[in-house]
């Protein structure tokens, strides 16, 4: 167990886009989908909450470097990345307030389990309601003990007139193989306002004003091999969604760009689990289909930035610190032509 957990943290720093259900024991899986279904949903998104929340922060994040907009057809590409930081009342979550009604904690066991970035721990041990024979009760999930979720952003930004930038994010459907399938794509828009407002009067403000939309969706799918006779239709599909709005200061001083905004974020979450699952039980099989969805609001408030651009020549580097309720810090490097 604690050797694929900690295999599981290797691959989230090396391709923060995997979930972890590809390598956390998949016997502790069907364990939670021998309860209810509705339960099974309350303990995965309880396990998964701070995952969620962390993705969602960092699909919204990178947007922009400066409020100062590209001229026409100008462009640069950019690879970034960002580490959310998981507050430590996410890292735990009390197996006896999520109101379940066909498991509970044994007694005597420790009610406190561990989220996915919790400790490396054994979780709660849990019993159906009604069994009688303890060799049939299980263990929670461990946590991955990482108190940050990372997440990469890969943008191309153009300059359109009116003194507007447009960017894009886009990842193909890419084949992971055991780790499963992932596709993003995203779209974000940039405007500077003294030019609109002011004309060539603008040039006397000494600070660049701009305000920024961003919106991105993260896919992702995995097959799943659970129960005593595995269905090839058994999958996670989850699904990130993200929305940011800013308004952003920043001042060039030669090839150094201090920035700094204010905004709002909003993020959404949707994770099914799908197919055919049975599993031996003491008065027999059972057999569930389609065992459970859920659909959530992981973030929702407002952030504000501080961060800066160097620029030398073609290339540049950028990095900021973000605080909002999972605050984040983000750093990258971008290729591009023209200002």
């Amino acid at each position: 167990m604690k050797k694929e957990f900690r295999a599981l943290k290797c691959n989230l720093l090396l391709s923060a886009f995997l979930l972890p259900f590809s390598l956390a024991a998949q016997d502790q899986v069907a364990d939670v989908f021998k309860g209810a279904p509705a339960d099974a949903s309350k303990l995965t998104q309880a396990y998964l909450s701070p995952l969620f929340k962390g993705l969602g922060t960092g699909i919204n994040a990178g947007w922009f470097t400066s409020a100062k907009a590209k001229k026409t057809l100008r462009f640069d590409l950019r690879f970034s990345g960002t580490l959310a930081i998981v507050p430590n009342s996410d890292k735990n979550f009390d197996v006896t307030k999520l109101g379940l009604t066909s498991m509970a904690p044994i007694p005597g066991a420790n009610p406190s389990s561990p989220t996915f970035s919790g400790e490396d721990r054994q979780g709660t041990l849990m019993r159906l309601n009604g069994a009688l024979d303890p060799s049939g009760d299980f263990n929670l999930p461990n946590g991955i003990d990482l108190g940050y979720v990372p997440a990469p952003q890969i943008q191309l930004t153009v300059g359109i007139p009116k003194n507007i930038d447009i960017s894009l994010r886009y990842v193909p459907k890419i084949d992971l193989k055991d780790y499963g399938k992932i596709d993003m794509i995203g779209a974000g828009v940039k405007v500077e306002v003294l030019p609109l407002i002011l004309g060539k009067t603008e040039k006397i403000v000494p600070v660049d004003v701009a305000v920024a939309l961003g919106f991105t969706q993260l896919n992702y799918n995995l097959p799943l091999e659970v129960g005593t006779n595995p269905n090839p239709n058994q999958q996670l599909k989850a699904k990130v969604k993200g929305m940011s709005a800013d308004a952003i200061v920043s001042k060039t001083l030669a090839v150094f760009t201090p920035f700094l905004s204010l905004g709002y974020q909003k993020s959404e979450s949707d994770l099914q689990a799908l197919g055919t699952y049975e599993f031996a039980t003491s008065a027999g099989s059972q057999t569930i289909n389609n065992p459970f969805s859920f659909s959530n609001t992981d973030v929702s408030g407002a952030r504000a930035t501080l961060g800066f651009q160097l620029q030398l020549a073609f290339f540049k580097f950028y990095a900021s610190y973000t605080q909002a309720k999972y605050a984040y810090a983000s750093a990258g490097i971008g290729f591009g032509i023209g200002k």
